[in-house]
C-alpha cells in the first residue's frame, strides 16, 4: 500500500514511544531540541543543574508549543555520577527507560592571551563542556542501555572550536576538539551494541553565553568580535536557534539516520568551509 507525504513523514521522523534526556536543556540549544523532540511525539525530561532554570525552561516549551504532557524537567548536576544514576532511576519510574541522550551541557568563562590563562578556570570549562557535557551522563546511560539491551541514540554538541581553534577560549577550544574526539570514539565502542552516537556543530548563534560578545547590549551594532564571526560565514548572518531543529530530528530517528554514527553535523551558515 502506498502512503501518503505525511504518513511517510511520519514513519521517517516520528518519535512515538521514545523518551529523551536532554541534559543541559535549560540553555537556548537545549530548549530548541527539546521542543522539537517533544513535537516529533517523544517524551522529553529536562536536566540542569539549576533549579530555575529548569522550570523557566519547562514553562517557555509550554508557552511555544502549548504542550504540557509528556515534559519533565529535573535538578540534576551531570558533572556528577551519583545525581546521574538517581537521574535515571527517578526518570524510569515515571517515563520508563530512555532511548535518546542529548548532551548539550556546556559554556564558556571569560577570554584571555594563553600565557595569562587561569589553570582553575580552564579545569572548570573542561570540567562543564567535557565531563558533564559528555563523559558522565554518557558512560551512566550507555551502561545502562548496554545491561539492558537497549539501542539508545546520543547526540552531543561540538562546536566550530571542535574543528578550528577560537582565540583567548583555551578551555572551550580543548574541550569542544575532545566532544569531537570522543564522540568519534564512543560510536566504535557503542555500535557493537547498536548505540548511535552523532553530533551536532552549531555555528554562530546568539544565545545567553555569546550575545553579550557578538552584539553590542546598547547600540544593537555587532561587536569587533561579530563582525569577525559575520565575514567568515558565507550565510553573512548569525543562526536562529530553531534551525538547530532539523538535524537533531534527523539525528534522533533511526528510520532517518540509523545508519549513521561518529558523525558531526555542522550548522554554520558555512563557517567552516570560508575561504580565500
Amino acid at each position: 500500500m502506498n502512503m501518503s507525504s505525511k504518513e511517510y513523514l511520519d514513519n521517517m521522523f516520528s518519535l512515538k514511544g521514545k523518551t529523551a534526556i536532554i541534559s543541559g536543556g535549560a540553555g537556548v540549544i537545549g530548549t530548541v531540541m527539546s521542543k522539537a523532540l517533544l513535537q516529533a511525539g517523544a517524551k522529553v525530561v529536562i536536566w540542569s543543574r539549576s533549579e530555575q532554570s529548569v522550570s523557566e525552561a519547562v514553562q517557555k516549551i509550554i508557552d511555544d508549543t502549548g504542550m504540557t504532557h509528556q515534559l519533565k524537567g529535573m535538578q540534576i548536576d551531570a558533572g556528577e555520577e551519583n545525581a546521574v544514576q538517581q537521574g535515571l532511576a527517578e526518570l524510569e519510574s515515571e517515563f520508563g527507560s530512555p532511548d535518546i541522550l542529548v548532551n548539550a551541557v556546556g559554556g564558556n568563562i571569560g577570554k584571555t592571551d594563553f600565557i595569562d590563562t587561569d589553570i582553575d578556570t580552564f579545569k572548570k570549562v573542561l570540567e562543564m563542556n567535557l565531563v558533564a557535557g559528555l563523559v558522565v551522563p554518557t558512560k551512566i546511560l550507555a551502561s545502562h542501555w548496554i545491561k539492558n539491551g537497549i539501542k539508545g541514540t546520543i547526540i552531543n554538541l561540538t562546536s566550530m572550536t571542535s574543528y578550528l581553534p577560537l582565540s583567548g577560549v583555551w578551555g572551550y577550544d580543548a574541550a569542544k576538539a575532545g566532544v569531537l574526539n570522543l564522540t568519534q570514539a564512543t560510536a566504535k565502542e557503542f555500535a557493537a551494541h547498536g548505540i548511535r552516537v552523532n553530533a551536532i556543530a552549531p555555528g554562530f548563534f546568539l544565545g545567553k553565553q555569546n550575545r553579550a560578545i557578538l552584539v553590542n547590549q546598547e547600540t544593537g551594532e555587532y561587536t569587533d568580535r561579530g563582525n569577525q564571526v559575520i565575514a567568515r560565514t558565507p550565510y553573512g548572518r548569525f543562526g536562529d536557534p530553531e534551525e538547530l531543529a532539523g538535524a537533531t530530528l534527523f539525528l534522533a530517528s533511526n528510520k532517518a539516520s540509523g545508519f549513521v554514527t561518529g558523525v558531526s553535523i555542522p550548522v554554520d551558515g558555512g563557517f567552516l568551509i570560508d575561504n580565500i
